[in-house]
């Protein structure tokens, strides 16, 4: 797939599908507590894309292999890294819930995710919250204009790492826009045969990708069923996942994807 590069008006669609997938995550914040369950998060988030006029790109969405995927988001729950499928299990106190929610709305689609504490997260909760968001922040902080993709994998990689988590190597970044995975591809690593053609791609003015660390609290290994979507840790400990959408403007970068609630590293 060859790279596509975007007019300003085209990432001001980009923009606006953003924005309103930044509100179901807001929404989704005053909605997780014990007792909440993924599903009535999934019905709320699908309402809301309704009434702003958008659709969801994941409902539906099929790869080789699976079955189209039944639900408006991901809702990945303690030990599930990505593709989790809403249900009715109650979230109980000390869970973390990964929410990825794509909008389709003009035509163009904006791609973002945040991993939520259920209830007053322990001291080592938080810390791997906190390098998932700061990984995502130092991943955004390391893209610049004519600056080279590799260092927004290193920068994700060096800062997850010196935390003592690991991230996952199985599922990166991807470029949105018209459709929901485009070039570039986004590693959130950088291994020794990688550094040349992830260092030779330059960010150019029009390029709009996703930005999606995925941190493990131990291996960074994960395993799925062939059929089945979730994607989980192979040693059960837990993941977060957060995600942003950026676009690369002729003299900055610009997130599409904020919401009430989430900082503004830039």
């Amino acid at each position: 797939m060859a790279q596509i590069y975007y007019s300003d008006r085209q990432i001001d669609k980009i923009h606006e599908a953003g924005r309103v997938a930044g509100q179901c995550l807001a929404i989704v914040k005053d909605m997780v507590a014990p007792g909440m369950t993924t599903r009535k998060i999934d019905e709320a988030v699908a309402a809301h894309i309704k009434k702003a006029g958008g659709t969801s790109p994941f409902l539906n969405y099929q790869l080789p292999g699976k079955i189209p995927f039944p639900a408006t988001i991901c809702a990945s729950v303690n030990e599930v890294v990505v593709h989790g499928i809403p249900d009715d299990r109650p979230l109980v106190e000390g869970d973390l819930v990964s929410i990825d929610c794509g909008v389709r709305l003009n035509g163009y689609i904006g791609d973002t995710a945040w991993t939520f504490p259920i209830g007053k997260p322990s001291a080592e909760t938080q810390k791997l919250l906190q390098a998932g968001k700061e990984a995502l922040y130092a991943g955004i902080k390391a893209a610049r204009p004519k600056g080279p993709l590799g260092e927004v994998s290193r920068a994700i990689q060096t800062l997850v790492e010196a935390r003592g988590f690991s991230v996952v190597r199985d599922y990166v970044g991807h470029g949105v826009g018209m459709s929901l995975h485009e070039e570039p591809q986004v590693p959130n690593y950088v291994k020794p045969g990688d550094m040349l053609p992830l260092f030779r791609t330059l960010l150019k003015p029009g390029m709009v990708f996703a930005i999606e660390p995925m941190v493990n609290e131990g291996t960074a290994q994960v395993t799925s069923e062939d059929k089945d979507w979730p994607v989980s840790t192979a040693d059960n400990r837990r993941s977060v996942h957060f995600e942003h959408t950026v676009a690369i403007r002729a003299d900055k970068v610009e997130i599409l994807t904020l919401w009430d609630g989430c900082e503004n590293p830039l």
